[in-house]
């Protein structure tokens, strides 16, 4: 398997920019992560990654070979797509042989590495099935033995599970992750869901507009957002934002909404004009004994927990709690926020204003 480094690459399609100067690094052996919404510029980044479209300006390496020029075939790399691309008139087995045949590898060891790789995916009684009779998650198993059976440098996978229903979606990443674990391969997966890059990435590169948001852990990029985009995209329901005035100084410890100070991490640039006081709904309370407040507007049951929505001064907040808690409808409510995980961000350029260094004194406690 292989490093790959992507630095400074963009991509032009007549006077369209759908990359933008993109930099990033995925170590060997990770379960990466390119995610955003649709036209973000991600499949772009992946098909240049992988050789199927050349970067305007740029360079990319795959382990430690600058292949930015050249054409998939010479990248020794693997794509699996949404749709399979499988081939109707072969069954299960040839569709997975067919590269090591095409390659001119002894039939005797496609033989031994087919069944392998079947062994591998759970699919050893249907090498003899045509692939047209199969459901989504064994079509896409079969998908997945042709890339595995070719031992590639590096895995690009462009939502592999996008055409499978809820379910099947669900069984089929967390076989993907523990395929993952048990190869130790270099893996690229484009997706557009957040929960599913949170729940199998190592690394995740966050795209709006073909420009990299944000590149880090999952846990960093969900608990200290660099922009409100990337804040508003990950999480379910979303970061909530209270908009307001005023200046926030280097290192100050609390900030002013309709004249009420909220404590902040102290870890901060500074700022001034409008800001967002951005808080995750798991980290909103409610307490008789504070003085901000807001108006119930709607609950929404989610079994163990539910999703409360306030009318605030300073703008809609949707809160996280136990559905145990009686809650009315109409009903008046304290609010309190949990001043270890607040952001606020400059309204105007969309920008958290933790600092780097800051953030990293922050993560290590």
């Amino acid at each position: 398997m292989a490093q790959i480094m992507i630095k400074n690459v963009r991509k032009d399609f007549g006077t369209f920019t759908a990359v933008k100067s993109s930099s990033f690094t995925v170590e060997d052996g990770e379960f990466f992560m390119l995610l955003g919404p649709s036209g973000c510029g991600k499949t772009t980044t992946l098909r240049m990654m992988a050789g199927l479209e050349l970067p305007t300006s740029g360079e990319i390496y795959i382990d430690g070979e600058e292949v930015g020029m050249k054409p998939a075939s010479q990248r020794d790399i693997a794509f699996v797509f949404q749709m399979f691309a499988l081939y109707p008139h072969m069954n299960v087995g040839k569709n997975i042989s067919y590269p090591l045949i095409s390659q001119g590898m002894p039939r005797a060891q496609v033989r031994k590495k087919v069944a392998e790789v079947a062994e591998i995916l759970g699919i050893s009684d249907i090498l003899d099935r045509p692939v047209g009779g199969l459901s989504g998650g064994d079509r896409q198993r079969v998908a997945l033995g042709r890339a595995i059976v070719r031992d590639p440098k590096a895995f690009f996978m462009d939502e592999p599970l996008g055409a499978l229903d809820a379910e099947f979606r669900e069984r089929m990443s967390e076989e993907l992750r523990a395929l993952h674990d048990r190869m130790g391969a270099t893996t690229v997966y484009v997706t557009h869901d957040q929960l599913e890059a949170m729940q199998m990435g190592d690394k995740i590169v966050v795209m709006n507009h073909g420009v990299v948001e944000q590149f880090g852990q999952p846990q960093e990029i969900y608990d200290w957002p660099s922009t409100m985009f990337v804040a508003s995209f990950l999480g379910s329901p979303a970061m909530n934002f209270l908009q307001f005035e005023g200046l926030v100084e280097s290192n100050q410890s609390s900030v002013h909404m309709d004249g009420i100070a909220f404590k902040i991490p102290s870890s901060l640039e500074a700022a001034k004009g409008k800001l967002a006081f951005g808080v995750r709904p798991e980290h909103v309370r409610f307490s008789d004994s504070s003085a901000y407040r807001g108006e119930v507007l709607a609950t929404e049951y989610l079994g163990t927990t539910q999703i409360v929505t306030v009318a605030t001064p300073n703008g809609t907040i949707k809160a996280r709690m136990s559905s145990a808690q009686p809650i009315q409808v109409g009903e008046i409510a304290g609010l309190e926020f949990d001043s270890r995980s607040i952001s606020i961000f400059d309204i105007e350029t969309g920008r958290a204003l933790l600092s780097q260094a800051n953030r990293e004194v922050l993560r290590h406690g």
